[in-house]
């Protein structure tokens, strides 16, 4: 994994962009940093539908995705990393939040929609997979992880569906 590249800018600014693009850290941590990242997702997901309500969730998955664009947008012009560099996940935050607001507020619930986008962002299923191929720059490294939350969260909601005509 590569480590951030901040193009010699040690500047203020370009930390904290490191710091919000690898969400606090998590995209720095070692190996597999994107379910990291999902990880770290999870206990804010939880904070704030706990403080604001489970739509709060959606609203936050969609600023983060346009936040997330933009910065990734300004580290890349900036000299970074040219591709999906590993170490930033505040896609898989935006991601992870998605999925959860289709999620009953419950730790099984929130394990199951985390595993479910863990999985439809490794595999890529089409059209993750074009995202992630033919759309190039950060609005490619951000759609991919949000089209993976579509399946995952739609996956979620017919579990739940099941669980409560069949149980």
């Amino acid at each position: 994994m590569t480590s951030p590249s901040v193009t010699n800018d040690h500047s203020r600014t370009a930390r904290i962009r490191v710091l919000f693009l690898s969400w606090f850290g998590c995209g720095l941590l070692g190996k597999a940093p994107g379910t990291l990242g999902s990880l770290g997702a999870v206990p804010v997901a939880a904070l704030m539908v706990w403080t604001w309500g489970p739509n709060s969730l959606i609203l936050a998955s969609i600023l983060i995705f346009f936040a997330g664009w933009v910065v990734t947008a300004a580290h890349l012009k900036g000299g970074g990393d040219t591709k999906d560099p590993q170490w930033i996940v505040i896609d898989e935050v935006a991601g992870q939040w998605a999925t959860l607001a289709a999620a009953p507020f419950h730790p099984a619930w929130y394990a199951i929609g985390f595993l479910l986008f863990r999985v439809f962002d490794i595999f890529k299923p089409w059209p993750v997979s074009w995202a992630d191929k033919k759309v190039p720059g950060a609005l490619g490294i951000m759609l991919d992880d949000m089209l993976a939350a579509l399946y995952a969260a739609l996956s979620l909601i017919a579990l739940q569906f099941l669980w409560t005509h069949i149980a």
